[in-house]
């Protein structure tokens, strides 16, 4: 059973920058693809960012291109999303994810299999 457990969240003002860190226990962090989503009050989760099993391949959502990157190290079964030039329209729950497939772009919370419980993230204006 996959295990995922999220970190780096917190209180930052506009413009500035958080990491969130996701580490994955249970199975083979190499097996799987990953992502990172958002959740804000009254809203639907919205995909942030993918990263492919490698850590070549990445998939970004237009409102975060160019302000956030995801990366990953299997050697620490952690995936990580650096997020720069905060707004305050980028507060909300993050959500790490692990999909035990191929890597695609345009994907969904469908379409992964694994949630973390979530860390908030709050940008203040």
């Amino acid at each position: 059973q996959v295990q995922l457990v999220e970190s780096g969240g917190g209180l930052v003002q506009a413009g500035g920058s958080l990491r969130l860190s996701c580490v994955l226990s249970g199975r083979a962090f190499s097996a799987y693809a990953m992502g990172w989503f958002r959740q804000a009050p009254g809203k639907e989760r919205d995909f942030v960012a993918a990263i492919d099993w490698v850590g070549l391949k990445t998939d970004y959502a237009d409102s975060v291109q160019g302000r956030f990157t995801i990366s990953r190290d299997n050697a620490k079964n952690t995936v990580y999303l650096q997020m720069n030039s905060l707004r305050a329209e980028d507060t909300a729950v993050y959500y790490c994810a692990a999909r035990r497939g191929y890597f695609d772009t345009n994907l969904g919370p469908a379409d992964f299999d694994s949630w973390g419980q979530g860390t908030q993230v709050t940008v203040s204006s």
